[in-house]
């Protein structure tokens, strides 16, 4: 998934924004976890109920 182009507009935009390396692999895995908890679904399809689902399952893990 790391040479995914959505990924990879990300990240240009995290740097263009001057955002620390951490912070950079911070935001795509738990984006990349986002996707994968939805079967790999493109981001620009889900809305507010993938997002609420994705809330969810993180709350309720142990």
């Amino acid at each position: 998934m790391g040479s995914s182009p959505f990924l990879n507009e990300i990240r240009t935009s995290i740097r263009l924004r001057g955002m620390s390396l951490r912070t950079e692999k911070t935001y795509i895995y738990w984006i990349g976890d986002f996707i994968r908890f939805h079967n790999r679904k493109h981001p620009n399809i889900m809305g507010a109920p993938e997002v609420m689902a994705y809330l969810g399952y993180l709350a309720a893990r142990p």
